[in-house]
């Protein structure tokens, strides 16, 4: 009898499991017309990416390989030899030191943002400290870096006096020209107010509206010049020689402020009485 209530309950059990399970996917909604597609293989480029963004400017992507405490760039799309493309934006070896992008080192960074201009800032989790990649690829800390910030904790103040925990999430605010850290290891989100140069970029629309103006000036004192060359023999023909001979004759034949002929005139009247 024992053995038959168990085989009920057992029965049971599996029959609610079977109802959960059904439930859930009750609830699943399924959507078509997308696609999942493999763009970067780590296996084949060796690489292990932790976290990729779009470059700016660029139509290449900004691999953060934490593991390899380094910054790769990789075309996109990625062409047929795959080997052949990666470049080692920044780091490759594990360690602290800022620098140029050969010399640079981080430790287990974790996360990444990108500003417009092509700032790289990094969550350097190893070292707990925000460093920043410039365009160029030159390293600096921004946030972080004195002895005893290189430990963990939740100070504010100064940037280079400021401790974090080593579990940080970056995100770039455009608007307000910062840095949004999730600093989960001390469940606080931080502010790192940026300086105006890390944000300021030409604007593209202004520039290319100036070009735009200074063609069509240049253009049409061009056009201007060139019409003026073809017409000119035009109007030396059917306007130079015979209207100066007549201006001249009418000049002559007009009497002088004093009411009297010209001078010319008088000769050419005394020549002919003669």
């Amino acid at each position: 009898m024992a053995s038959h209530s168990f085989a009920v309950a057992l029965f049971f059990f599996f029959l609610l499991l079977d109802l959960a399970s059904l439930q859930v996917l009750a609830d699943v909604v399924l959507e078509d017309g997308y696609t999942v597609t493999t763009v970067i293989d780590g296996h084949k480029l060796g690489i292990n990416p932790h976290s990729v963004l779009p470059r700016p400017r660029s139509s290449d992507l900004l691999v953060l390989d934490s593991s390899g405490s380094a910054v790769y760039t990789v075309p996109f799309p990625i062409p047929g030899s795959e080997e052949s493309v990666i470049k080692r934006f920044s780091g490759g070896v594990e360690g602290y030191s800022d620098g140029e992008p050969g010399s640079a080192r981080f430790k287990k960074p974790r996360s990444f943002a990108v500003d417009p201009k092509g700032n790289v800032f990094v969550a350097d989790k190893g070292n707990n400290v925000i460093r920043k990649i410039s365009a160029s690829g030159s390293v600096s800390t921004i946030a972080g870096g004195y002895t005893h910030s290189l430990k963990p904790g939740r100070e504010d103040g100064p940037a280079q006096n400021a401790t974090f925990s080593p579990d940080l999430e970056l995100a770039f605010v455009a608007d307000k020209c910062a840095l949004l850290v999730s600093d989960r290891g001390n469940q606080l989100v931080r502010l790192i107010n940026l300086k105006p140069e890390d944000c300021a970029r030409s604007s593209p629309s202004a520039l290319g509206a100036a070009s735009i103006w200074l063609l069509g000036l240049g253009l049409s004192c061009l056009f201007g010049l060139l019409l003026g060359i073809v017409i000119r023999p035009y109007i030396i023909r059917n306007t130079g020689g015979p209207q100066q001979a007549r201006i001249q004759r009418d000049m002559e034949a007009l009497p002088n402020q004093s009411g009297e002929a010209s001078t010319d005139s008088l000769l050419r009247h005394q020549k002919r009485n003669c």
